[in-house]
């Protein structure tokens, strides 16, 4: 079994052990978060765009709505840090067995992360994301994800 397939399987198994209603989709393979709201026939603004982060010496991961960017001065304030950046596609295969993209709005259990999450999510009835590979999402209610994602949410988009 791939990285992918694997990581796809435990969010399913994740959400089901936690009774929580999802549909997922198989779709061609998408490289951009426009690509992926097209595939899953959402708006952007739905889609939970995931990206691991070094802040400082630790890496986190943060979701935000696909429809945002980042504002790292935001992050730097909030950890009181001098320097942040993204990973490496190479950082991310290591850490995570993943391709850039394919990251999951998930820390732990299913990504050995602190998971912070942008209030830009909670504007949004559901959340639609990419599940572990660049060819599945899932698509769950925005008040469930927050109940089992357990992230620390905070304003950290422009």
């Amino acid at each position: 079994m791939s990285e992918s397939q694997s990581t796809f399987t435990k969010i399913k198994s994740f959400l089901d052990a936690n009774a929580i209603v999802y549909r997922a989709i198989h779709h061609e393979p998408t490289r951009t978060s426009e690509e992926s709201a097209q595939a899953r026939g959402e708006p952007l603004e739905v889609g939970g765009k995931a990206i691991l982060m070094k802040v400082g010496v630790e890496f986190k991961l943060f979701v935000f709505s696909a429809a945002k960017r980042i504002d790292s001065q935001k992050i730097k304030s909030r950890f009181g840090v001098k320097k942040t950046r993204f990973a490496t596609a190479e950082e991310l295969q290591q850490l995570t067995g993943l391709m850039p993209g394919s990251v999951p709005p998930f820390g732990k259990p299913i990504l050995p992360f602190d998971l912070y999450v942008d209030i830009s999510i909670q504007q949004n009835a559901k959340i639609a994301f990419n599940a572990g590979s660049l060819t599945d999402s899932i698509i769950v209610d925005t008040k469930d994800y927050y109940r089992v994602a357990n992230g620390v949410t905070f304003d950290f988009t422009e």
